[in-house]
């Protein structure tokens, strides 16, 4: 049986995983798992996780691009040693492979070390890019969002509120209610 997943990340690029599901269909996918996450939190993934226990002998697992499948070489690995345990094959669209051949299984693990590799050189840019923008002062981070409710965290626990309670009516945290009361 031939097995088709598509992933798209959020939910406003329904157009890109309607081109996958048509891609997957014209590759002649009999099942298809669609889910619109993102590759970020893998364990959010639950359509891939059911594409994988679906899968059985001498059937093929079919996604459009590497992207969709795995976010590192690791998780990619992950990916390709359940398939083989199950004694199934992995097909990449977009970049004809077939891991039913050695070839195929070679060629998925360089393309998914040099992809690794660069993203990264990226991070290592963005980090960079950060360094330099601190240097130069205009790089603040991110506005700290629980000590702007301090007023409203200190009149809660003055009138014998929780913190428990007071996180969840501030919409914070329940460690960033303790620092605020321990800075008091």
């Amino acid at each position: 049986m031939i097995v088709g997943y598509a992933r798209t990340s959020t939910l406003d690029q329904t157009a890109g995983l309607e081109a996958q599901e048509r891609e997957l269909a014209g590759a002649g996918c009999e099942k298809v798992f669609v889910e619109q996450v993102s590759s970020v939190d893998v364990k959010a993934r639950e359509k891939l996780a059911e594409a994988l226990d679906y899968i059985r002998e001498g059937d093929t697992l079919v996604v459009t691009k590497l992207d969709r499948l795995a976010r590192s070489v690791a998780h990619l690995l992950e990916i390709l040693e359940e398939v083989t345990a199950k004694g199934a094959s992995l097909r990449i669209l977009s970049m004809g492979i077939d891991t039913g051949t050695a070839t195929g299984k070679l060629m998925l693990t360089v393309l998914g070390s040099v992809a690794e590799f660069e993203r990264s050189i990226m991070l290592e840019r963005q980090r960079e890019g950060i360094a330099k923008a601190k240097a130069a002062g205009k790089y603040k981070g991110r506005k700290p969002t629980a000590r702007a409710k301090a007023k409203e965290v200190l009149g809660l626990h003055a009138e014998g509120v929780g913190a428990t309670e007071i996180a969840r009516r501030v919409g914070i945290g329940r460690a960033s209610v303790y620092r605020i009361l321990e800075e008091v």
